[in-house]
């Protein structure tokens, strides 16, 4: 505990009241009583509240209200949270953001009474207040660029209007940060242009900050790293590692033996999914979830496919072979031959376990 300092001074038979500096003026009160010989003293001490935690803080000790609170009560506050989600269709996985509780606990702090933000002052003021607060976390990052150094990052991507884009981002050990995304669609993505977009963001970072550039390793951005270290020799470039294992799995996907497998495990996919009546039996099976289908752009979704479709083998050869299948004018089709063959073939199931 602090200790409590007493100051005095007199002035000419006068006695003036002088208040010690405290180490944290925010934690600091000053009283003033009168002493010996009607001398005025200051008395520094630490407020109490200092020493507990503050009731919104993570894993604190709940106040007596919220923990007398009926159980029906506490349903009723949740009850009328998820009316609110329902309402303005917010996804439920929405809760799982870290600003979800504190944002409770913010409310809760107040107590009954609190009104909500209004539209305009969340659009206007809040969201200037949040843009201010962002900036000065940035401003953070940026005074650790300059004593720990920091990693330049582009990474190129399509939009759904079909525009090429390139995110330039600053890694650091103290987070990530965003920088500009640059519009390259009316451009030709060259060595030299490529460099002179790459040159522009160092001298904004700071050409003594950077020691480390990461992209995409097509040829063209290889040629671009290179540029680079040539003229900033205190800058390295290397490959993105997630891009080299998406293109090796892109690879081996190409094998003429997964690409078949891959085949046969979409036909069953296809053929599944487009009759409502046999996924609708298939969804009455206790612990079904979703087959996880491949996507259109990234090939490790292939082989997560093949690990999805193995654990669903029970189940579709139980389709299969039931009478609510084998009666039905699906399973004299052709595509329901081949899909039966393919779900009661052993051999296609020890490759999906293997090759996954």
């Amino acid at each position: 505990m602090k200790k409590i300092k007493f100051e005095e001074e007199s002035y000419g038979g006068e006695t003036h009241a002088q208040a010690a500096e405290s180490p944290n003026p925010i934690q600091a009160a000053v009283l003033t009583t009168t002493g010996d010989k009607g001398k005025r003293i200051a008395i520094v001490a630490t407020k109490i509240g200092s020493y507990f935690k503050e009731r919104t803080a993570p894993g604190s000790q709940p106040n007596l209200k919220s923990v007398l609170a009926s159980k029906e009560i506490v349903h009723k506050a949740k009850l009328e949270l998820v009316k609110w989600i329902v309402d303005v269709r917010i996804p439920f996985n929405a809760i799982q953001s870290p600003y979800f509780q504190p944002a409770l606990d913010g409310i809760a702090a107040i107590g009954l009474g609190f009104k909500g933000s209004s539209y305009d002052e969340m659009r206007v003021h809040l969201l200037a207040d949040l843009k201010s607060e962002c900036q000065l976390l940035v401003e953070k990052y940026m005074g650790s660029w300059k004593s720990t150094g920091c990693t330049l990052m582009a990474d190129g991507w399509t939009d759904k209007r079909q525009r090429t884009l390139i995110n330039f981002l600053v890694y650091c050990h103290a987070g990530l940060s965003f920088v500009k995304t640059v519009d390259a669609s009316n451009v030709i993505k060259t060595a030299d242009t490529l460099f002179n977009l790459f040159g522009d963001v160092i001298e904004w970072v700071g050409l003594s900050n950077i020691v480390h550039v990461v992209t995409d390793n097509v040829a063209n951005y290889v040629s671009a790293g290179k540029l680079i270290h040539e003229k900033y020799p205190n800058i390295f470039w290397s490959p993105c590692a997630a891009h080299c294992i998406n293109l090796i799995l892109k690879d081996i996907a190409s094998i003429p033996h997964i690409a078949d497998l891959a085949s046969r495990v979409s036909k069953v996919n296809v053929f599944v999914y487009n009759n409502m009546i046999l996924l609708s039996w298939l969804r009455k099976r206790k612990r079904w979830t979703e087959i996880v289908r491949p996507g259109v752009t990234r090939f490790a979704t292939v082989f997560i496919t093949l690990k999805s479709i193995y654990d669903h083998k029970e189940d579709l050869q139980a389709l299969t072979v039931d009478k609510y299948f084998t009666s039905h004018k699906l399973a004299k089709s052709a595509n329901g031959k081949i899909v039966s063959s393919i779900v009661l073939d052993s051999k296609f199931w020890q490759d999906c376990v293997t090759d996954a």
